[in-house]
């Protein structure tokens, strides 16, 4: 008995119209050209003139407890920053960025600074550190956010700090430092 062999494409009503085309050698010299072609363009490309480039207002520095993503969004929003900063999200903030205890982190802040200033041109850096902060207490230890006025000066000494190795690197930006609540108040930190 004589077993004949279907097109596993052409098998099936819906895509009749599909495997036809796609059987027909022109058809698949022209679908393959059409994909070499756009894979050579996006080769040639240099990555930047890809990226979202432009003018914008600024880099927004926050920490990554969940508690603040919305905080921090509805922030910017009510400054009317929505769809004009970059962001980057680290621990602890301007305490990710400085504190000793994660000295492997602060390079990665400073490219991600640098490919900022050349792909959006922002102005300044808005830093949003936030009370009851898991990475202070890790950078610093339980002492340092014992109580709310050794929390605050915790986040004072930190922001002072990032606003000094800020001037140091890009005196040109301007900074904006402050520490969120867990209700949402911002109180500015210079």
């Amino acid at each position: 008995m004589e077993r004949q062999l279907r097109n596993p494409v052409s098998h099936h009503a819906a895509c009749t119209y599909s495997a036809a085309w796609l059987e027909s050698s022109f058809a698949r010299r022209r679908f393959l050209q059409v994909v070499a072609d756009g894979f050579t363009a996006a080769t040639l490309l240099p990555w930047h003139a890809l990226a979202a480039s432009g003018k914008y207002e600024a880099m927004v520095l926050a920490c990554i407890d969940p508690r603040f993503q919305e905080l921090v969004s509805k922030y910017t929003a009510g400054r009317h920053l929505t769809g004009q900063y970059s962001q980057f999200t680290i621990a602890g903030a301007a305490i990710g960025v400085v504190a000793p205890a994660f000295k492997d982190w602060h390079k990665t802040f400073w490219d991600n600074l640098e490919a900022s200033l050349q792909l959006h041109r922002i102005d300044k850096v808005i830093v949003i550190n936030h009370r009851d902060c898991g990475a202070a207490q890790i950078a610093y230890g339980a002492a340092a956010v014992a109580d709310p006025a050794a929390e605050t000066q915790t986040h004072r000494d930190a922001l002072a700090a990032f606003r000094k190795q800020l001037a140091e690197r890009h005196p040109q930006l301007g900074v904006e430092t402050g520490l969120m609540a867990l209700d949402g108040t911002f109180e500015v930190m210079s």
